[in-house]
């Protein structure tokens, strides 16, 4: 729980990158290692997860719910599933409240369950660098706005694994605001030519509900705040101030002093995401207002056939 350095999402390895690199040994060996734990299929049962190489902030949550619905409408017994960490209680949220959701202490943990409730398909949010699992089908999001960040592995950059990982995953979703990456995209495909990109945007379901012409304040505790705001202002908002909280922020009394003071001042409205606003205290949620989003896939088509001949092909 953190807010990510500014030097991160730089292009390039500046001097501050450059002093901790040596401190990346530590996720170097830990990734090295990776690859000979032995790992369990589950051959009862389908398994999707949805991950991320780039530390937070990459739309794993909307993705999940997303495949959830794809999946319920192909007429698939689907149930998403959630490795159980207070500090996600945000994400654990809403999934439960917009999914079938599976919890448990491990995500083998969750598969039992699941087999034993005669699940056909099981989407994880978050668990790529989950040492014990071999999912039926590995999916890796990003972001345009952050792309890999200066490409260097976490602590010197935003990355939990080199962008050679690439080369494991099956698919790739590539959520964009306005315009796609295609620095990020020819980066993904130097790794793996052949892998599928489906590519995604955010849209606002509430909108309507939204005055436009006034200015707005918005805070949030995500993994990617520059995204948000950028986002916001591209969907007219007037935003006028926008404030950062470390991602899976729970918010006291005195941030919420914080925030209402500095509206004030602006003579602002408030909003903040969904993720958010669900921990915020129901006394306050009265003069705060969420923006919910839905993820579009652009070409949901070819996710589907694609979905539906991995789904099919025996373990």
């Amino acid at each position: 729980m953190m807010i990510k350095p500014e030097f991160w999402d730089y292009k390039y390895l500046n001097l501050p990158a450059l002093i901790l690199l040596p401190f990346t040994i530590v996720i170097r060996l830990s990734n090295f290692f990776f690859r000979f734990y032995p790992k369990i299929n589950n051959k009862k049962i389908k398994s999707i997860c949805v991950g991320n190489i780039y530390l937070g902030g990459t739309g794993k949550t909307p993705t999940t719910i997303k495949l959830f619905n794809i999946l319920k409408k192909i007429r698939k017994n689907v149930v998403t599933g959630k490795k159980i960490n207070s500090s996600h209680i945000d994400e654990i949220l809403i999934l439960k409240k917009k999914t079938s959701l599976l919890l448990a202490k491990s995500r083998n943990q969750i598969i039992t369950k699941a087999v034993k409730k005669k699940i056909d398909i099981i989407v994880f949010d978050d668990g790529l660098q989950d040492k014990y699992i071999d999912y039926n089908i590995k999916f890796a999001c990003f972001d345009s706005v952050s792309g890999v960040g200066n490409a260097s592995l976490i602590p010197s950059g935003p990355l939990r694994e080199n962008l050679s990982s690439i080369k494991r995953f099956d698919g790739i979703f590539l959520k964009y605001i306005n315009k796609k990456n295609q620095r990020l995209i020819n980066l993904i495909k130097k790794q793996s030519p052949k892998i599928n990109i489906f590519h995604t945007k955010y849209r606002i379901k509430n909108k309507k509900i939204f005055d436009l012409k006034k200015k707005y304040l918005v805070f949030s505790g995500i993994g990617n705040s520059i995204a948000l705001q950028k986002f916001l202002m591209d969907e007219n908002f007037k935003i006028i101030k926008s404030l950062e909280y470390p991602d899976h922020h729970n918010y006291d009394l005195g941030d919420l002093k914080k925030i209402f003071k500095i509206a004030h001042e602006y003579r602002a409205s408030i909003i903040t995401t969904e993720k958010d606003y669900i921990k915020i205290p129901k006394v306050y949620k009265k003069i705060i207002s969420f923006i919910e989003i839905d993820l579009f896939i652009e070409n949901e088509d070819k996710l589907i056939k694609f979905l539906k001949s991995k789904i099919n092909k025996k373990n």
